[in-house]
């Protein structure tokens, strides 16, 4: 995990002030939380669908170690991070997080398109499957492959920025989002603003995820593991 400090900062099309789905900017202030520094991997999914008995996912004969995973979807990605005593990151956090604590950067790491290909792996790098994370450049907070290699589930989804109050029913509704683009996207899908609904029984092969966590919901995962893993001195 990477530190994130909190802050305020302007969401959405701050750059081009295009994209009607990540439109009006608005404000918005985040307490300090922990982010993954690499999406999670096949290697780490792997041991925990063990433990879980859960299905392996396909890796289409490519290979799996520490290729980014996919083929898993939201509610498989949530149970990972709860697992852990984590959970998905929400859009706030994914966004601030890929702008480097609110910068205004068009991807993570740079604002260049010329120099995308240094830090994201997009369709430009003419992959077939998700590749190994942490092979590129991290942005500035040192988080990698938040632009490309994979698109990324997000835990709550609002539906629109001009109706804030109109968040999904997470109990009930189907439609979760992600974020960050993939090596099968085009540079557009990489933008730090850019956000496609899906369905979260979905399980594409471009799509896998990383946790966070809040700094207070740290702590107490620490107080929790401290006091069920305590064992008293015999009398």
């Amino acid at each position: 995990m990477v530190k994130v400090e909190g802050g305020t900062f302007l969401m959405g099309d701050i750059i081009d002030s295009t994209n009607t789905d990540a439109l009006p900017i608005h404000k918005v202030s985040l307490d300090d939380y922990y982010i993954g520094k690499y999406e999670v991997t096949f290697a780490q999914y792997d041991a925990f669908a063990r433990a879980t008995d859960r299905e392996l996912p396909p890796d289409e004969h490519y290979g799996r170690g520490d290729r980014a995973v996919v083929r898993v979807d939201w509610h498989d990605a949530l149970a990972y991070c709860n697992y852990f005593g984590w959970r998905l990151p929400t859009e706030t956090e994914w966004e601030y997080a890929a702008r480097a604590e609110g910068k205004a950067t068009l991807f993570a790491g740079t604002n260049n398109p010329d120099s995308l290909s240094n830090y994201a792996i997009t369709e430009q790098d003419d992959l077939s499957f998700s590749f190994r994370v942490g092979t590129k450049k991290p942005n500035k907070l040192g988080i990698y492959d938040m632009s490309g290699n994979v698109s990324e589930w997000i835990g709550k989804y609002y539906q629109f920025y001009e109706r804030p109050e109109e968040m999904h029913d997470l109990e009930n509704s189907m439609v979760r989002i992600i974020r960050g683009g993939s090596f099968n996207s085009w540079v557009n899908t990489a933008k730090v603003y850019w956000r496609v609904g899906v369905l979260s029984d979905a399980q594409f092969y471009e799509v896998g995820f990383r946790c966070a966590v809040s700094k207070d919901e740290l702590n107490t995962q620490r107080f929790l593991n401290g006091f069920f893993h305590f064992k008293p001195a015999k009398p």
